[in-house]
This record gives C-alpha cells, structure tokens and sequence, in this order.
C-alpha cells in the first residue's frame, strides 16, 4: 500500500498540480485502451489454443465421442475456478457493468481484471457454446474502474471510464473501434457528450490500433461480396428484419425461462452442474456446430461453404441434401439458446455476443437458402444474408441497432451493404421491441428499477438511493399512550407528524399535530384520550426497495409531503419526505450530469 511519503503519492500531487483533469482523463483512456487490448489478444490466443489442443486429431467424416466429454471438463474446471478460487459471481458480465453505473459507485472489484479472463478461456475453449465478450467487456470495465480509482479519480470521471474500458473490450477483440464506443451509448446507456465522446474514441482506437499490430489488419471475418445489392431485394430484407426479431424474441425468453430454472436450485452447485454438463454435451454431440464459439460455422455461411458444417455430426450422410443442410441449421437455431443457457448455468463462464452473431448468421442464410428454392421468388445471396442476419440478431436480443450496423460492417468489411444493415437491424429492434421493452442485459436491472438510462429523469431517480432519504428522528408513539403523554413527546420533538406502532414494532398509523391541536391544550382531556383514539391512517406506505421513481409516483398520487417506510413485514423504519428527496435529487444532478 502507497505511503503519503511513496513515490505514487507524489505523482499524485505532481499531477494534481500540473495537469488538469481533463487532459489526465485522456491519459487514463489512452492507458485503458493499451490494457484492453492487451486482455483481448491474450484470451482470444488462450481459447484457440485449448481449442486447438483438444481438436487437432479429429475427422470430419466420423462421430466424435470426445464432443460428450470436453464441455463437461470445461465448465467443471470453470465451475471450480469461480468456486473455489475467485468466489464471487462473475457470470453475466454486461448486466454487472450496467449495475455498477446505476449503483453511482462504477466500482468493479480488482479480481475481475483477470478472473473473467481464466474462466472464460477454459469454458470456451473445451467447447462450451456462449462468447468471449461478455468476459472480456467485464474485464475491461474493471481495468477502466481500477484505473481511475488507483488515479483518484471522482465518480463522475469513474463512470466514463468504465464506458472506455467496455468499449476498449469491444474494439480490442473485434477490431471495431466505432462498435465499442456505440456499444457503450446503447447497451451501457452513457450520454454521449463532449466531455464523453474524446475519451471514449481515444480508448476504441487505441485498442483497436494495438489488436491491428499483434493480429493482422484483416477483418475477422473473411467476407467478399461477389453479388451486388439492388433495390427490388429490400422487401426481403424487411421480412428477414422481423424474422430476425421474432428468434430474438425466441431466444430472449427461453434464456431467461431456463436461467430462472437454474437460479432455483439456489447455491447447489453440483446438482447445477450435472444438469448443464449433460445438456451441454448431448446437445454438442448431436450438433457439432454448437462447440464452442461458432465462428468457424460463421466464416462456412459468409463464404458459402456450408457442406462442412455436418463434418463430426450423425447428420454427415445429409451433406448434399438441400433440404437436409436447412434442417440441421434450423435445430441448431432453435437449441442453441439451451446450450449457451447450460454452459453459463452448469458453471461455465461465457456471453451472449457469440450466440447472437452466431444465430444470426444462421437465420439469415436459411432465410435466402429456403426463399431461393421457390421459383417465384427473387434469388437472394446467401452469404450477404447471413452478413445481414447477424446484425439483426444482435440489435434484437441487444436492443442495439447501431451496434448491430458497425459491428458487422467492421467485422466483415461489408461496408457496401450499409443500407441493408440499417433496415434490417431497425427491422429486428422494432419487431422484439412490441414485446420486450428491455434488452437481455437490462432487463433484470429494470424490473428492480435500478437501470440507468438516457432519460435524465428516471437516470437521477435511479442514482438515488432509498437508504439516504429516509429520516429516522420521528418520535415513536403507542397506541396505549394518553393524550397527556403524548403531549410531553410532543414537547420534545421538532415534528408534526408520529408515527404509532405496536410491541412489534408494526406500524398501525400516524399522529398529526394538526388533528389533535384543538385538545392538546385542554389537561381535563389528558388522560381521557389514548393515541389509539385519535390517530390516522397514513394516505400510503412505502416499502423498502421500492424503486424512486414508484416512489415519487406514490407522492403525486397522495399530495403528501412525508409518507412511512415500511419493511415487507410492515414494520416502521423511518418517513420519506418530498423536500428531502428533491435536495438529494439536485445533488445527483450536479454531481453526474453537470457540464452535459
């Protein structure tokens, strides 16, 4: 730990006196970038070693019993690694990132700098079927959050940071500085502003520079547009836009069902474990495609190769089949949701990036694959589908569209067809969003009310928190006490207002000066009156949890100024009062979102 006399402590001082934090924030995101980049290149190399290692020797043309064996291995040793060594939570790394941000803390704990990354590698590397990117989006995150709070950095400052490392995550492995940085206003919700938008660009570029230098300058994937989009297809890319958002839909529910039937068996581990390896593996058996990542069966679609998707499969002899290749994907696209769901549940460390691209691809090419077969309708390429139908996928389970644009557009270099991507995306987004209001990674923070979003409003009320304007200095009253001892609490107390609770500690009402005030002075009355006699109910409760904004709507419906708090067993905790949330309201304001 730094002395006040270590070296660190005065390169602190030094810096506050030289430079201005502005100039340093573009420093730190310079920093991120390299960092990002770095952790990007170092999974990507670690998950295509072990994959490697474990595949070299297989055929194409046999059944492979090693599929049962490897997926179960990985998210065992995951399982264990997150178990016994990390012990911590680090699945869902997006949702966390999201969370951080809403809790106006943006700090994520220094072990997820690297944890994600161990996990991850040997989940997907032994085959298990989610992404890399939701680890390495944490990871980032983190290096952002370590960062700045290693620099003393203040909070605000702390949240764009995070933003940077997210997008240096996203540029770093896909080589996609212009995905990061609008992945990072879409999914993660920042507002994009002048003070935002410099460090954010610094860090995408930076990462991506640095991915150009160690891996090769190439898109990831290999795609060449032989066949030129003309405007009479646009019809099909509509239908394809809602086709992709209905399997967004498909795999956004199933998703949540399955992951709620795992969260039921709570912290038992094993009994999780043995139903996720068991799916994992049948399910990679019978589908080979679904091994780990996909993005061997993405750059088969994008270039038209698409026999070899059957190779280690039962459905080998379907090869040459037309039909027999659209079955075989149509299962893959209805299961995949169970693999990845088994892969994260069973222990496993992984994302949803991957899937999404993956099923994406998919739909798209069997999409034009099934319309080609008919006479009367328009030959659509197969290929520049499939390019289109991951970034339909994404935007839908995302709610991402721009995202879902670039990231393809940078991935594959089809940037000729742009026009094509927007409708599509807008198409998938509109579609799921008639049924799902939220995305995958904020729904959950939603329905508790702690999800930040660009609406200034619900953003500040979502930073306030509950705990910090509740007022504790009511006097407490019974219902047994008389009028005259209520008149001594009253003597004592600054208050108007009592609240009156029983041996439990459960509210019952309220005393309001205002109602007792044309007898308080009478002392023939004092001992005739009990508190029971005289008391109010209050016009509403509040239960402890309830997110700010029910709880400001809650005021506007009573037109009351100070209402009680209550635990979900109705006992008293303190009041709310509307002035004291309004002060730490402007407080929130100035403090995240001054100089917007």
């Amino acid at each position: 730990m730094t002395t006040e006399k270590g070296w660190f402590y005065k390169f602190l001082v030094w810096r506050a006196n030289n430079i201005k934090e502005k100039h340093f924030v573009l420093i730190v995101s310079f920093l991120v970038g390299i960092c990002t980049a770095a952790s990007a290149i170092i999974l990507k190399n670690l998950i295509h070693f072990i994959q490697h290692l474990l595949s070299v020797n297989f055929e194409a043309d046999q059944v492979n019993y090693l599929y049962l064996l490897y997926p179960v291995l990985g998210i065992l040793l995951s399982g264990l690694f997150v178990k016994y060594v990390v012990r911590d939570d680090i699945s869902h790394g997006v949702t966390k990132i999201l969370y951080a941000i809403s809790q106006r803390k943006s700090r994520i704990k220094p072990h997820n700098m690297w944890t994600s990354i161990v996990a991850s590698s040997v989940t997907i590397g032994f085959g298990g079927s989610v992404g890399a990117e939701a680890p390495i989006v944490l990871t980032g995150a983190a290096i952002g959050s370590n960062l700045g709070r290693l620099f003393k950095m203040e909070q605000k400052t702390l949240m764009l940071l995070v933003g940077c490392g997210a997008a240096g995550a996203i540029a770093g492995i896909f080589k996609a500085p212009i995905a990061g940085l609008v992945f990072v206003i879409e999914v993660l919700m920042l507002d994009l502003t002048m003070t935002s938008v410099l460090p954010l660009l610094i860090t995408s570029v930076t990462a991506a520079t640095v991915s150009y230098i160690f891996t090769g300058t190439e898109a990831m994937f290999k795609f060449s547009q032989t066949e030129v989009f003309v405007i009479e297809r646009i019809p099909y890319v509509i239908l394809l836009g809602i086709f992709c958002g209905l399997v967004s839909l498909y795999f956004t529910r199933v998703m949540n069902w399955i992951e709620g039937e795992y969260r039921r068996y709570g912290t038992t581990y094993l009994r999780k474990f043995m139903m996720g390896g068991i799916m994992l593996s049948l399910l990679i058996f019978i589908f080979p495609p679904l091994y780990g990542e996909g993005y061997d069966t993405i750059g088969l679609l994008l270039n038209g190769q698409f026999a070899g998707l059957m190779d280690n499969s039962m459905f080998y002899p379907l090869n040459g089949s037309y039909f027999g290749i659209v079955i075989f994907l149509g299962l893959i696209l209805l299961t995949k949701v169970f693999a990845s769901s088994a892969t994260n549940g069973g222990g496993g460390c992984g994302g949803i990036f991957a899937p999404s691209l993956y099923l994406g691809c998919i739909a798209g090419f069997i999409f034009a694959h099934v319309s080609n077969y008919f006479p009367f309708t328009m030959y659509l390429s197969e290929k520049n589908f499939a390019l289109l139908g991951m970034a339909g996928i994404m935007s839908g389970v995302m709610h991402a569209p721009l995202t879902g644009v670039f990231l393809i557009a940078e991935l594959t270099g089809g940037y000729d067809l742009f026009l094509p991507l927007m409708i599509v995306s807008i198409g998938s987004y509109i579609t799921i969003l008639m049924f799902e209001p939220h995305s995958i990674y904020s729904m959950r923070l939603a329905q508790k009310g702690e999800l930040l979003t660009h609406h200034k409003d619900k953003a500040v009320l979502t930073l306030l928190s509950a705990d910090n304007v509740i007022e504790r200095d009511f006097q407490i009253v019974s219902p047994e006490m008389t009028l005259g001892d209520m008149v001594k609490v009253i003597a004592r107390s600054s208050r108007n207002t009592f609240p009156v609770v029983d041996d439990r500690g459960i509210l019952l009402g309220i005393v309001l000066l205002d109602n007792i005030r044309n007898i308080m002075f009478r002392p023939e009355l004092y001992n005739r009156f009990r508190v029971s006699k005289f008391m109010v109910s209050a016009p509403a409760k509040i239960v402890v949890n309830t997110p700010m904004d029910q709880i400001m709507q809650i005021f506007d419906d009573t037109k009351a100024w100070n209402l009680p708090v209550v635990d979900e067993t109705g006992r008293y905790m303190g009041f709310m009062s509307k002035s004291k949330i309004f002060n730490s309201y402007r407080e929130v304001l100035v403090d995240n979102f001054s100089g917007d």
